[in-house]
């Protein structure tokens, strides 16, 4: 009897561990490298907004079962809005609220859509970025959209989604920022 109680409080707390399953999700993107676009102190306005429908950024998906909502630990859009004016910086402008000619970057989607079954995990992840840049006499505006595909054996963890994701956002944020058409415009 005495071998018993600690035979099943361990499998009780074996239990609890298992089925923790986190609410929200870290991400933490970064810059690549950075080209040099304009070497004049270029004034330009720049803004970040989130335009999606929804603020989770991983779905999961098992049959018979309510989809799984999670959200990012911090929003997305003030991690954008860093990354977005920190690249602006290293392109060579000064960000200027009261500049003439002005960048708004819209978040449209992020969604991790994991679908979980017995034995494996598939994720889709789909980044799309739209970009509206005006001066005195035009709009330029542009979409950019980024894909990401994991698959793997039994249920996927956090961190590799949490890495995944965040790869896809460093990767399409690099390209926008050295987008040479976008900074032509911007220069007009």
């Amino acid at each position: 009897m005495k071998l018993l109680i600690p035979i099943l409080l361990s499998t009780l707390l074996l239990t609890a561990c298992a089925s923790y399953e986190p609410t929200h999700i870290g991400l933490n993107p970064a810059l690549g490298p950075v080209q040099l676009q304009t070497e004049t102190n270029f004034p330009v306005m720049v803004e970040t907004i989130d335009t999606r429908e929804a603020s989770f950024v991983v779905r999961f998906n098992e049959e018979g079962k309510a989809p799984k909502l999670v959200s990012a630990s911090e929003p997305i859009r003030q991690q954008l809005d860093t990354l977005f004016r920190n690249g602006m910086s290293k392109a060579g402008y000064v960000i200027d609220p009261a500049a003439p000619n002005s960048v708004q970057f819209q978040l449209h989607y992020l969604l991790a859509d994991v679908t979980d079954s017995t034995f494996s995990f598939e994720s889709k992840t789909r980044l799309v970025i739209n970009v509206l840049a005006k001066n005195s006499q035009q709009e330029f505006t542009k979409t950019y959209n980024a894909n990401g595909y994991l698959k793997g054996p039994l249920s996927p963890d956090f961190a590799t989604l949490e890495l995944d994701i965040t790869k896809l956002v460093d990767k399409l944020t690099t390209e926008i920022i050295n987008d040479e058409e976008l900074h032509q415009f911007i220069q007009r």
